[in-house]
């Protein structure tokens, strides 16, 4: 390692590396005090065994290029496993549940536990959670199914 200048760039890439994990990998802010330290004993190497005008080189390079890398980052970051690019459709359950619960509106049931607001209903041969509408209801209550909301079925007393 003749080279002075040897010593700071392999720091300068190490730093920029834990740059990119940073933005990639939740550290808490950990990974980006270690990048800091390590560009900023990357410069003062620089600074005391190079010259001045090789450090503010190097200090001009590091104000273009961390930008871009961070960019870049969050840019591979939508790209990466990572994250989650999966969006909800029918196929994916709540959609599919939903169409299936509304075939349930007007049936008939008992609740199996108080209703109080939500509770356990007797649906046919199914039991299903669901919510009375307007007041409490006491186990063992004819119901009847008024209605379908996203997963949830809203049921009222079923009076004889």
């Amino acid at each position: 390692m003749d080279n002075p200048l040897v010593f700071p760039i392999v720091l300068q890439l190490i730093g920029l590396v834990i740059i990119m994990a940073e933005v990639i990998l939740p550290s808490g802010g950990l990974l980006t005090l270690l990048a800091t330290g390590i560009l900023g004993y990357s410069l003062y190497s620089v600074f005391t065994n190079v010259s001045t005008s090789a450090g503010f080189g190097f200090v001009v390079a590091d104000i273009i290029i961390l930008p871009i890398i961070v960019i870049v980052g969050f840019k591979y970051l939508a790209k990466s496993p990572v994250t989650l690019r999966k969006k909800l459709s029918s196929e994916d359950g709540v959609s599919v549940q939903k169409n299936a619960l509304k075939q349930y509106i007007g049936q008939q049931g008992t609740s199996v536990t108080d209703l109080r607001p939500s509770g356990i209903a007797l649906i046919g041969d199914e039991r299903f959670d669901v919510v009375a509408e307007g007041k409490y209801l006491d186990k063992d209550t004819p119901i009847q199914v008024v209605s379908v909301t996203g997963n949830q079925i809203i049921v009222k007393e079923l009076y004889k």
